[in-house]
């Protein structure tokens, strides 16, 4: 990785990187990781298996690729979904 990351911003990514509709690119503009990188983030912050149950996620997903995807909705993140802060999911 280019820099280092606040415990903060790592668990951002790693939510991004859960999250189906939010695509690589969209963690590339906010926080400058490539794919990769994002990758190798998760490897090194996860549980193995946790890894990789994401990882077999993520290669299936269209979401997760901006090409790929094939709606014409370019939200980063589901209208349905909650509002989390640090890990924590506030109430409506």
């Amino acid at each position: 990785m280019k820099k280092e990351f606040s415990d903060i911003e790592k668990d951002r990514i790693i939510e991004m990187a859960w999250e189906d509709r939010t695509t690589f690119d969209a963690i590339w503009i906010q926080f400058g990781l490539k794919e990769q990188e994002v990758i190798n983030l998760m490897r090194n912050e996860m549980k193995p298996s946790s890894f990789r149950m994401w990882r077999e996620r993520v290669q299936r997903r269209k979401t997760k690729h901006e090409k790929r995807r094939d709606f014409s909705d370019r939200r980063f993140k589901s209208s349905r979904q909650r509002q989390i802060n640090n890990n924590k999911i506030s109430k409506r």
